[in-house]
């Protein structure tokens, strides 16, 4: 099978490879904006340079022509104050991926939604893929990723005979994902060894969310390929929700109990100062989103998670304590000294152009 990747080298794209290029039947083509080095597993696929945010379509249709299948993974979390480059990326990357894909004729699109998607919760009860996807309208991302589903819709309107398939999973995790994970939300000269040392966690006990593994949803994604199964996905790993409680233990740290709303307030002071570069959007979101009902995912495609979401937790912030990395320039090694340089040259990662 003939396979197209966009966002081929990030948490979920590395784990997609390793899985696909282990099977060793597919033709694979990555389309990236920074192409990788030829280390496993990215040294079987073939590179397709392109920036989503300005590629034209008809260049796109060109790396998709012959595919059965695209695979459009690619998204950004930073620069969180430049929500023009991120919607351009997000909203504007997928309206080019569409474009590009009926313009070559590919009769499959899997598409990376997220839990993110989704409307605002009523209760903990985890919800169905039947869910509105109205989005947490303070969250760019949620936003976002709610525009990117009405994109879909249209297509699903306009073309008729191409098999759209939309994966809504929770917050992804990994331990390769560490040093990504570190630069997106932490502080530059915070190391991410001092992660190790956290004597309280201040959040609001009421923060329940789902987690699953990038290797999880990279087997879905195959499975979803491989049936040519349509329709939207719900993946999450039992128990379904990760608590506040849970991130404590994970940290070794006590739990403070914090109102959501005042935690908010000092996210987002932190974030309008440029201290920190994760914006208030996120704790919006983290608070809103639903749990996940995963009967669909089990029941039409035979899927069942290998980790359950307090190990992805746990393996996500020990790889977030280690620094850990893979060797694709996404997920490249994340160090104080090597990320305050970045900074003083190009600027602060929540601001520049090209984090």
């Amino acid at each position: 099978m003939r396979i197209v990747i966009t966002g081929a080298t990030g948490n979920i794209g590395s784990a997609l490879l390793r899985r696909l290029t282990a099977d060793g039947e597919h033709d694979l083509v990555g389309v990236v904006r920074r192409p990788p080095g030829p280390a496993e597993p990215y040294d079987a696929v073939a590179w397709h340079p392109a920036d989503l945010t300005e590629v034209q379509p008809a260049e796109l249709a060109e790396a998709f022509r012959g595919a059965d299948a695209v695979v459009h993974l690619a998204w950004g979390f930073q620069p969180s104050h430049r929500e023009d480059y991120l919607e351009e990326l997000g909203v504007g990357g997928t309206r080019r991926v569409i474009a590009a894909v009926r313009a070559a004729g590919v009769p499959h699109l899997v598409h990376m939604s997220s839990v993110g998607a989704y409307s605002p919760k009523r209760d903990d009860v985890p919800v169905d893929e039947s869910w509105p996807t109205g989005g947490v309208q303070t969250s760019m991302y949620s936003r976002h990723k709610s525009t990117a589903e009405r994109l879909l819709d249209g297509l699903e309107r306009d073309a008729p005979e191409l098999v759209v398939s939309r994966m809504r999973p929770g917050i992804v995790g990994q331990r390769d994902a560490g040093s990504a994970l570190l630069r997106y939300g932490l502080p530059a000269l915070v190391p991410g060894g001092l992660l190790r040392h956290v004597p309280v966690v201040p959040l609001d006990r009421g923060l329940a969310i789902p987690m699953v593994h990038s290797d999880d949803v990279a087997d879905a994604v195959t499975r979803v390929l491989g049936a040519r199964a349509p329709g939207a996905f719900n993946l999450a790993a039992p128990p379904a929700a990760v608590t506040a409680q849970d991130i404590a233990d994970a940290l070794g740290a006590r739990l403070v109990h914090v109102p959501s709303a005042v935690l908010r307030a000092a996210v987002s002071a932190s974030w309008h100062a440029r201290v920190q570069p994760l914006d208030p959007g996120w704790i919006d979101m983290g608070f809103a989103v639903p749990l996940l009902d995963t009967t669909r995912a089990q029941s039409e495609l035979g899927w069942s998670p290998a980790t359950d979401s307090r190990a992805v937790l746990l393996e996500t912030i020990e790889g977030m304590q280690d620094a850990a990395a893979g060797s694709s320039p996404v997920l490249r090694p994340r160090s104080v000294v090597g990320t305050v340089a970045r900074a003083v040259r190009r600027g602060p990662v929540s601001s520049r152009r090209t984090p």
